[in-house]
Order: C-alpha cells, then sequence, then structure tokens
C-alpha cells in the first residue's frame, strides 16, 4: 500500500559531541521515506536547488523511493545549521537558509493523488491544507509540525488537525499547543478537535499515544552511542506510517492495537536513526535489523 509523503528535502551541517558533519542529506521527507521503505512504497513530493547532489538522489533511489514528486529549481537546496550539546533531546539551530523552499509550491503528480496513505511531514500548514485538497479521498491521513507554525499559523495548524487522522508532536509542542502543562490534558485538547489518535514524540523517554479509547507509552530503545539525534523524530514517524500501511494492507483497518505496534516500529527505526550522521544508519537497515530490535523493544515492556 503506497504511502505519499510531502516535506523537505535538505543539506544538513550538524556539530554534536559526537563529532560534526557538513552538508549532508537531511530533510523530513528524506528521513521519512527512508524509514517508510522498510515497509512500503513511498512517493515522495519537496523541492530541492540544482545543486543538489547526484549522490542524494541515489541513496533514495536505492530504496525504490518514487521521486517524480521531486521537483528541481534554478538555485540553491535548502540548508539547516544545527548544534546539539549534552542535552541530545533539543538542537541550537544555528543557521537555517530556505533557498528554494522558501516558495515551495507542492506540486503532486496526477497519479500520487490517489495514495492511500498521505504524510504531511513538517511544513508550513497553509501548504498542508492544500495537499489535502488536492488528494482525493486517502484510507488515512497524518501530519506532523512545530513550535514554529504552532506560533506563527495556529489558525491554520487547528485546521490541519481537524482534517487528518493522525497528529504527531513532541512534547513541548503539544503542550505548546493545547496551552496545557500536563501532557495528558494537552493530548485530550488536541484529540477533542477530531482525530482519531494523537502520537507524542519524548526524545529518549520514549512515546506516547494517545486515542479515544485508550493510552499507551513505549520506551525508548536505549541507545548506547547517539550520534546525531537529526531526523530521529521523522525516521520515528516513517516507521509508524510504514508498519501502519502494512496492517491496513493486511486487515483492512487500522485499530488501537496496530497503532500500538506501529509505535514500537517508530521506536525502534529511530534508534537506529541516531547511531549515525545523518541519514547513513537508516538507508542500511532491513527488515531484519528491526525485528531483532523489536524483539528487545517487546521484552522491555513484557511482565
Amino acid at each position: 500500500m503506497s504511502i505519499l509523503v510531502v516535506g523537505s528535502v535538505a543539506l544538513d551541517t550538524v556539530e554534536t559531541p559526537r563529532g560534526h558533519v557538513r552538508e549532508v542529506l537531511g530533510g523530513s521527507a528524506t528521513y521519512f521515506s527512508l524509514a517508510a521503505s522498510l515497509y512500503s512504497a513511498v512517493r515522495l513530493v519537496a523541492v530541492v536547488g540544482d545543486d543538489f547532489p547526484e549522490s542524494g538522489r541515489t541513496v533514495l533511489q536505492e530504496r525504490d523511493i518514487d521521486l517524480r514528486g521531486l521537483e528541481v529549481r534554478d538555485g540553491r537546496t535548502f540548508r539547516w545549521v544545527g548544534r546539539y550539546g549534552a542535552d541530545l533531546n533539543s538542537a541550537e539551530t544555528i543557521e537555517t537558509q530556505l533557498n528554494v523552499f522558501a516558495d515551495f509550491d507542492p506540486k503532486i503528480p496526477d497519479d500520487y493523488r490517489h495514495t492511500p496513505l498521505v504524510f504531511l511531514a513538517n511544513i508550513d500548514p497553509e501548504l498542508q491544507l492544500r495537499v489535502l485538497s488536492a488528494v482525493g479521498e486517502p484510507r488515512l491521513t497524518a501530519m506532523d509540525t512545530m513550535n514554529l507554525w504552532i506560533s506563527t499559523k495556529r489558525d491554520a495548524v487547528t485546521e490541519v488537525m481537524r482534517s487528518v487522522d493522525i497528529v504527531f508532536l513532541n512534547d513541548a509542542e503539544v503542550r505548546q499547543y493545547a496551552r496545557a502543562d500536563n501532557l495528558f490534558d494537552a493530548a485530550e485538547r488536541v484529540l477533542a478537535l477530531g482525530p482519531r489518535a494523537v502520537v507524542i514524540k519524548k526524545g529518549d523517554n520514549g512515546c506516547a499515544l494517545l486515542t479515544r479509547d485508550g493510552y499507551f507509552v513505549a520506551p525508548a530503545y536505549p541507545v548506547r552511542s547517539v550520534y546525531d539525534p537529526t531526523g530521529a523524530g521523522d525516521s520515528f514517524a516513517g516507521a509508524f506510517i510504514g508498519h501502519l500501511a502494512t496492517e491496513v494492507a493486511r486487515h483492512g483497518h487500522g485499530d488501537d492495537a496496530a497503532l500500538r505496534r506501529a509505535v514500537l516500529h517508530g521506536c525502534a527505526v529511530a534508534s537506529y536513526t541516531v547511531e549515525s550522521f545523518s541519514v547513513d544508519r537508516v538507508r542500511a537497515l532491513d527488515s531484519r535489523d528491526v525485528e531483532r530490535r523489536l524483539d528487545e523493544l517487546r521484552s522491555f515492556i513484557r511482565v
């Protein structure tokens, strides 16, 4: 079952206590696509400049990601420069160069418009709404966002939340949006808008899932050597939606039990992502790697 993702493809410069890399492959749609492609076919819509390296395209093509929606425009590719200190759960943004991404206008190829699963990665919520109006009637839709959009375009963020099935937020973002200190109360306020599930990413504290019928918490896998947390949340979402696509294809639906299993898949793949800079670790994964880590995660929550 195919997945359509609309988001950013970028070149990142990152410094962490483990080292420093310059202009490596990054972007929300990149990490999502590589993780989701472990499970299902992925169609990517994004924009890059004419300076985007062929090696970046090759990384995506190696996983059979459909790149017909990857627009190449005259100019420079979106670049992000960030630094992580001892607290690897949050990055300090040093510089953001939007470049061609500043005028991103998602162009959805005609045969993408009826993709069964649609994921709106972290982009301007007005663009997310535009994508939703351009697709047919997907079986499942999901969105991610960030503190910037919550602060500057709250009404549009709200409208997207009302329009999708699953909302992904980190713990700070859900509190910011709901204007509530208690995480459970904050998630319930998002649920009240209409989505069937809220997924709260909590970094090295794992993940929480809230639906109308229940609450589920999964631990983070205890990674011994964290090199680069960039893209971990996007990889989590990719594995979550990717696994959910297999459940929907097999059973015709994704019930709460399927959502809980999807959380574990997200935690497993995200834990691999942080073990290298850029996408090096997630691009090398196969299903056996994921299953090994899933077995360990399941053992952590078994009583």
